[in-house]
């Protein structure tokens, strides 16, 4: 079994990513590791570089600040990595700048590998997902995140990232992925969480990785008045609810959460829930599950 992993990175030191963290946690599961890097001004690339490790394998880019359509400039960038995979790689494992995995879940996802690789029914793996919000204590357990997302998939040129590369879907046409709707993958869920570290940084830093962001959807105006609003930092009050986490974080991320250097107060009371919002989450509360949560896969048992 052959697994080529890729991820995607730019700015990654100004907008304070763990991407060497990110990059490193997969390298036990993969033989070679592709990182597309952007045409960066911060030293992402020599950060890189200084890993000095034979697997890995980096693919220089020129992001297109025009492209301000739905976040497709990551899809593409996705792309890219997979377009470099290895041909004789069997399984294609993406990990994005922000997304770590724990080395308590490598045995589980090297056997999930190997236990599907002859069943070609099994288009992906679906991994749990951990979203942290605010600091490394606390999580967002409701329907504004994906709680569940592919990140392993087949090696199939038809196979190809789905929107702002929230995941992946079969296209008829790679070609002309933009002008089909795509197929939704057949997927085995996984025991083994991704650790998503989006929404932890300094309210600061915060703010640059939001702003870089949202400038992929909205246009200069929108991006100024945005700025205009949260100059003092991002608002991390823009929440519905968290809850507590109680687990262990990845060793790698450790150094990363010592030098934390800002302080949050998670306060129930202050969030901006709709009446809907409400409902779902009591309904969450009383059945332990998620009702009307969009799916971007099909899950095999």
């Amino acid at each position: 079994m052959k697994v080529s992993a890729f991820t995607y990175v730019r700015n990654g030191l100004h907008l304070d990513y763990p991407f060497i963290q990110a990059i490193k946690s997969v390298l036990p599961l993969a033989d070679e590791m592709i990182v597309v890097i952007g045409d960066s001004h911060d030293g992402t690339r020599e950060a890189v570089e200084a890993m000095n490790d034979p697997k890995i394998k980096i693919v220089d880019t020129i992001w297109d600040d025009a492209t301000r359509t739905g976040g497709r400039i990551f899809a593409e960038q996705t792309n890219i990595g997979m377009d470099h995979c290895s041909k004789e790689a069997d399984w294609l494992f993406h990990i994005q700048a922000d997304e770590v995995i724990h080395e308590n879940d490598i045995a589980a996802i090297q056997e999930a590998m190997q236990q599907n690789l002859a069943n070609k029914s099994v288009e992906g793996l679906l991994f749990n997902f951990i979203n942290f919000f605010g600091d490394y204590d606390h999580y967002g357990p409701s329907r504004r995140f994906h709680q569940h997302e592919i990140r392993i998939v087949r090696n199939n040129p038809n196979i190809r990232s789905f929107r702002d590369s929230q995941g992946f879907r079969k296209f008829s046409n790679p070609a002309h992925q933009w002008e089909e709707k795509g197929e939704k993958l057949w997927v085995k869920k996984l025991d083994a969480s991704i650790y998503h570290y989006s929404y932890v940084k300094n309210p600061k830093k915060q703010l640059l990785k939001t702003l870089e962001f949202t400038k992929r959807w909205h246009d200069d105006a929108w991006v100024a008045e945005y700025l205009e609003k949260n100059k003092e930092g991002y608002d991390f009050g823009r929440i519905d609810y968290l809850s507590l986490f109680k687990g262990t974080h990845p060793a790698i991320m450790q150094q990363r959460i010592a030098e934390k250097d800002w302080n949050y107060i998670y306060d129930p009371a202050k969030n901006d829930m709709k009446p809907k919002e409400r409902i779902m989450k009591l309904l969450q509360d009383l059945t332990g599950k998620q009702f009307f949560i969009y799916k971007n896969y099909k899950l095999r048992a």
